[in-house]
């Protein structure tokens, strides 16, 4: 597991959050990783969930999904439509939780060359304050930190 730990900012009374880490490899492999289906079913969401892709178009106007599942059998769908994908540097898209419809986010996540190590930069903007924080006690921190170290350890095999 990486040294590296991921930051998660959210200031009172905002609408954003930020999620910053830095990953011990090249940007185009950090990239594809985060871009693959196949790959981000991988490390996407916490260790305790399944999971599976349900859609992924990765284009402007392209649509992407994916369902976990916990060993109970409950899903947990989640889905959005990509607005900009600029290869290896930045992707923008809105990411809506289907437990909680309407409450809709859009997310940048810009990838930065840190001397061979890659620094993602994932803001998430919401509508409101309100709904902000409703992402926030859902629990989306265990879910972001694990995903994340998940996506550490497969970026050691490829």
């Amino acid at each position: 597991m990486s040294t590296d730990k991921t930051e998660i900012t959210a200031s009172t009374g905002g609408r954003e959050i930020i999620i910053t880490r830095v990953f011990d490899a090249p940007r185009e492999k950090v990239w594809r990783a985060y871009t693959d289906p196949e790959l981000v079913i991988k490390w996407m969401g916490p260790r305790r969930l399944t999971g599976k892709i349900d859609a992924w178009e990765l284009k402007p106007g392209g649509r992407w999904g994916f369902t976990h599942t916990d060993a109970d059998g409950n899903e947990y769908v989640f889905h959005g439509f990509n607005h900009e994908v600029k290869t290896s540097e930045r992707l923008t898209r809105t990411f809506e939780f289907h437990g909680w419809p309407g409450h809709v986010s859009l997310e940048t996540a810009l990838f930065e060359d840190q001397n061979g190590k890659t620094k993602i930069t994932a803001t998430s903007v919401f509508l409101t304050p309100e709904d902000r924080d409703g992402m926030i006690k859902s629990g989306m921190e265990t879910g972001v930190k694990e995903g994340n170290e998940r996506l550490d350890e497969l970026l050691k095999t490829l």
